[in-house]
């Protein structure tokens, strides 16, 4: 709850954001004489068979040659039509074209909501792009989307999963083969804004990290802005991962039940009257194979394991200009590992809850708003066990805000968007060894921002997108301005050169585990802890040579100033001042990106690959020198084909490269000769820390898909996989041990190390 003074100062912070942004827009001067002679069309882009709205289809007046892109509701909206008849063209990749003849009178508003028939074809498109309109908000600097069918379609570790494909386009990382974690253009996972249904979600992860918390078969959109995003976003450093949940069959009642290895996942979708609904679940079903390795004696099997999922949604069609919907997700991860006969163990329980409620209202042809309220709740609750002694943590996260976004396209060359977000964000922080409290911390904040931003077209082959954000975080009193600025230039249809800065800041910092994310721990902004920030400077060249065929490169550099972390010499946090837990320290990364994707046709794929490089130094450690974080990777190569062979039958196939991780490579050691444990205690002395490499990465999974009808009463895709198809032990780390004779033994612990096969069942009814 929030205090009373707390709470008037959040109302009194959301109302003057909110009476800010309706002055930007409700008080731009009109051009009444033009608005009376112009004509606008709007409306709704919906997949005919489901009448689940459609995320960037294109709609197009041939004869102007004009058009728009639907939004993250599927709306669109063409002002400034000269009155006249037009051909109108709508086109969404993977279904039929649709065409229309309407005649527009002068000063008339038309309302034309499209249905789109899904084509029949079985090929499959690796990213969701339609013509120019489409294309100007896709291929964006810095913006890539992806089709869910890829996510379910490409080989993975058990699971489809979303992380795990965005892991393959250029300038992301992966940190190894058990970790869904986004390394994004030198920045670690928290740099990384992730939102489910406008929610920000906190650890999105499952099975200690190995994959994500997001079931495909509930998602509807994943778009990934890698860097140099606009005003509408904020609160982190690098890049932001922005997932919509499907909305739900409006047309009849579907069900999809999946069986795996690892998971099993089932999804119910529906209409009513006035809307639609869904309805999904995943969850683990290791345990009957746990229990029998457990009765074989086996050690190290875990007295209790599952994670789950559950997704939800609702639609409700108030009008034709009101929409509300309501969405939730909650999952839990649960592991019990007892060790040396209850000597010894660990115990770990984490998860997320996110809730959204969403209105749509269109104001007029010209004015369209979305309002949300959400709520988020993360939490960790580890607990270890060594020979008697107990070690617990509690971290939890909670964040309630209201966010509202307008689109303001009056009649010319501009297009105004803008909005805020506010709310309240409290996190605690718990330690207890052996019964006594270690460690407790406790900060509640107020939190608010405002952005405003124009894409201004002067000529037809140039777009210039200015805005502006403004933060305000309670915790520490902290007021930041964020520019933003992009160009565009076309010097012909085929060809896009493009240019990008803006300026990020971030209050929050996680401290991430190596060996599991379920022990991670937020922290935040406070006195004497100011944000982090950071410059980013981004340039590409995009071109298409043909249809369906793209080659991108992109160039980035960026800061990170005033990075803080958990002080990792501090020997006990019991009484210390908060700001005095951290370590500070800077950032920087720089590099290219090459895109070259064939969206057509029965081969089709993408070849990314990616030149980079990062630093990072903390003042005070080893003498404010600069060094290379594990996930800096000079080379980053991943190729995936796809190829249609018709019956229903597709291949899939991925390859990866990368640079080996850094790591320290132990040289020497010394006795420490008065040390009260002993004579015989060794101390490990470094090499230059993360100055060695690992050998290089490589893996190469295959994929066989089958999909046909089962019984004639449902739908079936069978898939066949095999991942690490020729065996690469590559490393994971390497575990360093002192022997007897002074010596150093090193232990190899390697990746995946053999081939292993993935087999799934999906039925559609």
């Amino acid at each position: 709850m929030i205090a009373g003074r707390s709470l008037h100062r959040y109302v009194l912070s959301s109302l003057q954001v909110v009476v800010l942004t309706a002055a930007v827009f409700f008080v731009t001067p009109s051009a009444p004489a033009w608005s009376q002679s112009r004509a606008s069309l709007t409306g709704f882009v919906r997949d005919a068979s489901t009448g689940e709205t459609l995320i960037l289809a294109n709609v197009t007046l041939v004869r102007g040659e004009i058009g728009a892109a639907t939004n993250t509701t599927g709306y669109y909206a063409i002002t400034g039509i000269e009155p006249g008849t037009y051909t109108v063209v709508a086109s969404y990749i993977g279904y039929s074209e649709f065409r229309t003849e309407l005649t527009l009178a002068a000063g008339e508003s038309r309302r034309l909501d499209i249905d789109l028939q899904p084509a029949e074809i079985g090929v499959l498109e690796v990213v969701v792009t339609a013509d120019r309109e489409t294309e100007e908000e896709v291929r964006r600097v810095g913006v890539a989307q992806l089709k869910t069918d890829l996510v379910k379609s490409l080989p993975a570790v058990l699971e489809p999963d979303v992380f795990r494909s965005l892991q393959l386009l250029p300038g992301v990382k992966a940190a190894s083969d058990y970790s869904s974690g986004l390394y994004i253009r030198g920045g670690s996972p928290d740099q990384t804004l992730i939102l489910l249904d406008r929610t920000t979600v906190y650890n999105p992860s499952h099975f200690f990290g190995f994959f994500s918390t997001f079931n495909p078969d509930a998602v509807k959109d994943v778009r990934l802005y890698k860097g140099g995003y606009p005003a509408e976003y904020g609160g982190r450093l690098g890049s932001v991962v922005d997932i919509y949940n499907k909305d739900g069959n409006r047309v009849g009642t579907h069900d999809t039940a999946s069986l795996g290895l690892l998971a099993s996942r089932a999804m119910v979708e529906g209409p009513y009257s006035r809307g639609s609904w869904m309805f999904a679940v995943r969850r683990s079903t290791l345990e009957p194979l746990l229990a029998v390795l457990k009765n074989q004696d086996i050690d190290g099997i875990p007295e209790s394991f599952y994670f789950y999922d559950v997704n939800g949604k609702v639609n409700l069609d108030v009008s034709a200009d009101d929409k509300v919907s309501a969405s939730f997700y909650t999952g839990r991860d649960r592991l019990s590992l007892p060790i040396f006969d209850d000597e010894a163990g660990v115990d770990l329980q984490y998860g997320n809850f996110t809730g959204s409620a969403n209105w749509t209202h269109i104001f007029s042809d010209k004015l369209y708003s979305n309002f949300t309220f959400t709520s988020s709740r993360y939490f960790s609750t580890p607990k270890f066990k060594f020979g008697g002694t107990e070690f617990n943590r509690s971290n939890k996260v909670y964040d309630i805000s209201t966010k509202g976004d307008f689109e303001f396209r009056p009649e010319g060359d501009h297009a105004i968007t803008g909005g805020f977000w506010a709310g309240n964000f409290t996190f605690r922080l718990n330690d207890t060894f052996d019964g006594e409290s270690t460690l407790s911390e406790r900060i509640q904040s107020l939190y608010a921002s405002v952005y405003v931003q124009d894409e201004y077209k002067p000529a037809s082959n140039w777009v210039l997108r200015g805005g502006l954000r403004a933060n305000y975080f309670e915790g520490g009193d902290y007021i930041r301005l964020e520019p933003r600025l992009s160009i565009e230039n076309r010097p012909s249809p085929q060809l896009r050169l493009q240019a990008g800065y803006g300026r990020y800041y971030q209050f929050l910092t996680l401290i991430t585990s190596e060996l599991f994310s379920g022990s991670d721990i937020w922290l935040t902004t406070d006195n004497g802890v100011p944000p982090a920030y950071g410059d980013q400077f981004v340039a590409g060249i995009k071109t298409s040579p043909r249809s369906g065929l793209n080659v991108d490169l992109e160039l980035y550099y960026r800061t990170m100033k005033g990075l803080f972390t958990l002080d990792p010499f501090l020997p006990d946090a019991a009484g210390v001042a908060y700001e005095d837990l951290f370590q500070f320290g800077d950032g920087y990364a720089y590099g290219s990106e090459v895109l070259l994707e064939k969206q057509k046709g029965k081969l089709n794929g993408f070849v990314g690959y990616t030149l980079g490089l990062t630093r990072r130094r903390y003042f005070g450690f080893e003498g404010d020198k600069w060094f290379s974080p594990k996930y800096d990777r000079t080379h980053d190569l991943n190729v995936v084909g796809n190829f249609d062979v018709g019956r229903g039958w597709r291949f899939t196939g991925v390859f990866n490269y990368a640079t080996g991780q850094a790591y320290t490579q132990p040289e020497s050691q010394f006795k420490i000769v008065d040390s009260p444990l002993g004579s015989t205690v060794r101390d490990v002395i470094w090499a230059p820390f993360n100055e060695s490499r690992l050998p290089a990465y490589h893996r190469m999974d295959i994929g066989a898909s089958k999909i046909g009808g089962f019984l004639g009463f449902a739908d079936y895709e069978l898939q066949l996989q095999l991942l690490n198809v020729y065996s690469r032990e590559n490393v994971w780390f390497y575990f360093f041990e002192s022997q007897e004779d002074n010596s150093i033994k090193r232990t190899t612990v390697p990746q995946i190390p053999v081939p292993i096969p993935n087999i799934s069942f999906t039925l559609k009814f």
